[in-house]
């Protein structure tokens, strides 16, 4: 019922958002430079949102627009409307609906699509990973600088120490290619299918990486935060890669 459900809310999602795309609709800024909400983000949330209370009502829902939703449950939505808004705002097609659902603490179901390319990718724990119904895997480089990667660059921060910006220029300045694409699910999703090799960012959100990060795992790649510790959505910073990759990628992000 869960998987059904999980189904049902993104595809829901998914409706608003190919309506809104490339049409007039409100835009929004939030706090900070370039953080923007459009009504196409509210509806595709409302949406989501009406399909999991309808079977659901108890559950605790977690999303990027509305906040946390709180209720005595084990289970948690997690829940990002459009990831990658600023492109969708452009008109540009790599945006998509990103919705997890953690059971007591642990990351049980994740479903990304990007309606734009009818690109459904779908992880169950212990159940493998899928694009369109079919198993995908991660690709199988075993050297970093052999790699491509990709990431994100934020809007603020970006001049931290160690930070965005050193890390790119340590791999460019090698002749790595890394790639932005602006929308983080969409990121790990082509990790896990083998599209791309590694992906890091240094500042993310929940509803950002619940999903993806569950499907790079199920399809054999490796998630950490930048310590090598186990990744927790909840904490900001990333490292999604084939797992062949992972020890080279943590001592280029550290500098060692």
């Amino acid at each position: 019922m869960l998987k059904s459900v999980l189904h049902e809310a993104v595809m829901a999602g998914a409706e608003q958002v190919v309506k809104y795309f490339n049409q007039t609709f409100d835009i929004k800024y939030k706090e900070g430079r370039n953080n923007l909400v459009t009504e196409a983000d509210e509806a595709s949330e409302k949406a989501i949102i009406e399909v999991i209370k309808k079977t659901y009502p108890d559950h605790h829902i977690l999303t990027e627009e509305s906040g946390d939703l709180p209720q005595h449950s084990e289970y948690k939505w997690i829940i990002d409307p459009i990831d990658g808004t600023i492109n969708f705002a452009h008109g540009i097609p790599i945006n998509c609906i990103s919705v997890a659902v953690e059971k007591s603490g642990e990351m049980i179901l994740g479903m990304v699509y990007n309606p734009h390319m009818n690109e459904l990718f779908f992880a169950e724990r212990g159940g493998g990973a899928t694009l369109n119904g079919k198993p995908i895997k991660v690709s199988s480089e075993t050297d970093a600088m052999k790699s491509c990667l990709v990431t994100g660059f934020p809007y603020t921060y970006i001049h931290e120490q160690n930070g965005p910006l050193q890390v790119f220029e340590r791999l460019i300045t090698e002749g790595v290619p890394v790639r932005r694409l602006g929308a983080a699910a969409i990121d790990l999703c082509w990790v896990a299918c083998g599209r791309l090799d590694g992906f890091y960012e240094h500042r993310l959100q929940p509803w950002d990486s619940a999903a993806g990060f569950l499907i790079v795992e199920e399809a054999g790649g490796k998630v950490t935060d930048f310590d090598g510790n186990p990744y927790s959505p909840y904490q900001h910073r990333i490292l999604a890669t084939n797992g062949l990759i992972h020890e080279q990628m943590l001592k280029v992000i550290h500098n060692q």
